[in-house]
């Protein structure tokens, strides 16, 4: 049959029949909203990210109250160290009363329900911003790195993490600290493996929020990420990960690499996340304020689409709103 017989128009006519056949539906239990914690009181504004501001402890609790009520499921930390707290070796990334691990443990005396991942990573925590501890020629080593990643994983666990995420994309981590956290009898903290994680130029206003760009420089993180010229690659580092012992996978940034989402869903089909990153929050957000683009419109299609190309959950700086404006839409 084709047309007349066959009008596919009649389908999309009625917003009923619209309903009727939708294929991703986005709901606030697809959200994971990323979260900055300073040890300042108070707030302070992210400029390059206009409405995301660092938090203090009490103010994040405070955030938290929105995402619990919003039905948001976990929010994601990453903490702004102080720059008398960073060094080469990275000690404070472990400490029992750093700010990642306080933050952890206040969340889940007030909000147990509410699920709280951590960022294993060390470029808060290092003098030169990189994510790993460096030589003298100042690349970053892999295995002295790992062991310091796992001290960090266990802490955060320690604290009460739900879930760890490596983000540091090292070798052989993923192992290392589903090892350690079994043999510590964290058997139920979950991992979620920074699995795709590219050496992407959207991270700029990441960096800034958790002042990591300054101690960077012009430095660069091209021998750890990933290539954006990569697929093939990226999914033998999600096997690996997988196979490492990885309960989730995400692959980083979000829109610019929704093909290797559809990717890793088809050939794993292990639960999958997204990162829409900073630099994807700030394009929107700026065009937004300058009155080029709809905010809700736009916003919840930029997340629909990270939906179908294959994601089980987003990171996104949206979170908050974007629940908000699906209840409002019931």
């Amino acid at each position: 049959m084709s047309y007349p017989y066959v009008r596919p128009r009649r389908m999309r006519r009625d917003e009923f029949s619209r309903r009727l056949m939708r294929e991703t539906v986005l709901t606030a239990n697809d959200l994971i909203y990323p979260v900055f914690v300073h040890e300042l009181r108070g707030r302070a504004a992210v400029a390059s990210m206009p409405g995301i501001e660092r938090l203090s402890i009490d103010e994040l609790l405070r955030v938290a109250e929105q995402a619990s009520e919003l039905r948001v499921p976990a929010l994601a930390l990453f903490p702004v160290t102080a720059p008398d707290a960073k060094s080469l070796t990275a000690e404070d990334a472990w400490r029992d009363d750093g700010l990642c691990q306080r933050a952890v443990r206040a969340l889940k005396q007030r909000f147990p329900e509410l699920g709280v991942i951590t960022d294993v990573a060390l470029d808060p925590y290092t003098t030169h911003g990189q994510d790993g501890l460096i030589d003298d020629s100042g690349y970053v080593m892999n295995d002295e790195t790992v062991e310091a990643l796992v001290k960090q994983a266990l802490s955060h666990a320690v604290a009460g993490a739900d879930v760890v995420a490596p983000s540091d994309m090292m070798d052989g981590r993923i192992g290392r600290i589903r090892e350690a956290l079994e043999l510590d009898g964290h058997i139920h903290t979950r991992i979620m493996a920074y699995s795709a994680k590219y050496a992407s130029s959207f991270y700029g206003p990441f960096r800034d929020a958790v002042g990591s760009a300054g101690a960077l420089g012009k430095g660069n993180k091209y021998t750890y990420q990933m290539d954006p010229a990569n697929s093939d690659e990226a999914m033998r580092e999600i096997a690996l990960d997988l196979d490492e012992g990885a309960d989730m996978i995400m692959v980083k940034p979000g829109m610019p690499y929704l093909d290797i989402v559809r990717r890793a869903k088809d050939e794993f089909g292990a639960p999958t996340f997204v990162y829409q990153v900073s630099g994807e929050y700030a394009m929107l957000r700026a065009a937004i304020q300058n009155g080029w683009l709809d905010e809700r419109g736009c916003v919840l299609e930029a997340l629909t689409s990270i939906k179908r190309a294959g994601a089980d959950g987003i990171l996104t700086y949206f979170a908050l709103d974007a629940a908000r404006w699906l209840r409002e839409a019931k």
